[in-house]
Formats: C-alpha cells, structure tokens, sequence
C-alpha cells in the first residue's frame, strides 16, 4: 500500500500540483465533507461546481465567491444527467482539475441482513456513482493531460468492520478500481487519490444518509448489533473534525506528488495499523504453503 511521502506536506507545500487557481468538481457538495471541501477550495480561490441531487441550498451554505461557484443538480446514478452536468462545468469555467466523488450511502447491518434492494442502493451510488463520474470527467482531463481525481472512501475500504460489511465491500470497490485506475492515468498526466476516514463528525450516520437494515438477527446481538448501537451512540460526538479533514484533502491536491491513500483520523490510523500487522503476520506465517502451490520445476529437456 501506498503512503505518505517519507517528506512532510510542509516540507513540499511549495512544490504544488496546481500553481494557480483551478476548478474542482465536487460531488455530494450539499452537506458533510462535499460541502467543507467546497468551501476551503472556494476560501483558495478555486472555481467551485458543487453537486447534489438538490443543489438549491447550496449557494446559501457558502460564502460569496464572485461568480466562481456553480450549483448543479446531479444524481451520480444518472449518467446523462452526470454527463450534462460536466458538460455545464466545462462551459462555464472551461476545464476540470479536480474531481471529488464524495456522493455516498451508508449501510449499517450484517451481511446476512442486508436486503438485496439495500445492497444495490449502496454499490449504485458508492460504486457505479462513482464510475460514472469518472467517465464523465477523463476523456476531458486526458485531453488536458492533467487533472486529480479524488475518491472519498473510507476506513470501511481498508478493514472489514461487523456491521459495515456491505458498506466495506462497496468501498472495497472503489479501493480497488482507484488502484488500478492510478497506474492506469499516470502516464496521461492525471493523479488518483483515495482518502480514508474513519468517524467525523458529520451527518453520515443520520438516517439521510445511512440505512440502517430493520431486520435484525439475533444471534448477531454480539457483533453487528454492537456497531449498530454504537453508530447511534457516536452520532454527532465523532471525533473526526470535517473541517480539518476538508482542509488535508484540499493541502493533498496541491502536492507535486501525492499519496494514492491518505488515512484520516486516529482512530482510521488504528484501525488500519492493526489491519496491516495483522494481515503482514498471516502472510509469513503461511508463506510455505502459499509458495507449495506453484508447478514443481521442470526438467529441461534433453537435446
């Protein structure tokens, strides 16, 4: 796995991917990390275009920015509407350079519980959401030969949570064609990064944005239930502040070299660190019988 550079971002702040002012793309703008990303991009002197499915609060919700925002109403899971809404960007402001998928839904239940019509709803904006967006936005910022596009995943894409499996698997997703997507668009000019948090302080875990599955299995009391009832003792007392965590997101895109993962939060950091070592132990451990696995040698033949 990626990580940060071994030179902190004070060290390289000089050294920015974007010396001027750019314009950033921002999906799910209307609450949460969209919207705080919005306003520091905006507090920058970025050009702005905030999506949401209703994007009409959204100029009230920010500060003046002399023509510099524009608010659009989109539904990730609608590619045409997607596609109008790039579209709208590129003939207002004439580029994008930065592209945040921050549109998402929770889905707090084990897996067990989890209905299919729940689970489709969550890979449709999570996953295909995403996808669309993304091919939207690159056949213009291959044709510039740059541009960051910025995925909001999650600690749920790195470690597998009770509770969260269906949400991990749709940001499992997002990890994975993100990686892959990294090496993909780097000799074109174009950076990929994902970001990880762990609990802010927003509203992810109201019902706006988070299904909670109704049925309930009781013999998961000890384990999704202990998330479930969690998630509604966190709410709102998270310890992640969106505002500092907007602000790393936005310092990240002005980096010459940025990480393709950057965890945010202690208690992500954790998470994670406990993930990892774990994952590096289970790998020596069964090193032998991984390696067992291969053809034997053959003997070359004869002459």
């Amino acid at each position: 796995m990626s990580s940060l550079p071994a030179t902190s971002p004070a060290a390289t702040d000089t050294a920015t991917a974007h010396a001027g002012a750019g314009v950033w793309f921002v999906t799910g703008a209307s609450r949460g990390f969209g919207l705080e990303i919005a306003r520091e991009a905006l507090a920058r002197g970025h050009k702005v275009v905030a999506t949401a499915r209703r994007s009409g609060t959204i100029p009230g919700l920010l500060p003046r920015a002399d023509g510099r925002l524009l608010a659009l109403d989109v539904d990730v899971t609608d590619e045409a509407q997607v596609r109008r809404a790039v579209d709208a960007a590129t003939e207002r402001f004439g580029r994008i350079d930065v592209v945040v998928n921050n549109a998402g839904r929770g889905l707090l239940g084990a897996v067990e519980e989890a209905s299919d019509r729940a689970a489709r709803a969550a890979f449709d904006v999570n996953v295909f959401g995403a996808l669309n967006v993304q091919r939207a936005v690159l056949p213009r910022l291959r044709e510039q030969r740059s541009g960051h596009i910025v995925n909001i995943s999650s600690v749920a894409g790195v470690v597998g949570l009770p509770g969260w499996g269906l949400y991990n698997a749709t940001k499992f997703a997002m990890e994975g064609f993100s990686e892959a997507m990294a090496h993909e668009l780097a000799p074109l000019g174009i950076k990929v990064s994902l970001i990880e948090p762990g609990y802010f302080r927003t509203d992810f875990l109201d019902a706006s944005s988070l299904d909670t599955e109704a049925n309930v299995i009781d013999d998961y009391a000890a384990t999704a239930g202990a998330t479930r009832a969690h998630a509604q003792d966190v709410n709102h007392a998270q310890p992640g502040d969106p505002v500092k965590g907007a602000k790393a997101i936005v310092d990240l895109t002005e980096l010459a070299d940025p990480p393709l993962r950057l965890i945010l939060g202690s208690d992500a950091y954790g998470f994670t660190q406990a993930k990892l070592d774990t994952q590096v132990a289970e790998l020596h451990t069964w090193r032998k019988i991984s390696e067992s696995t291969d053809h034997d040698a053959q003997a070359p033949e004869s002459r």
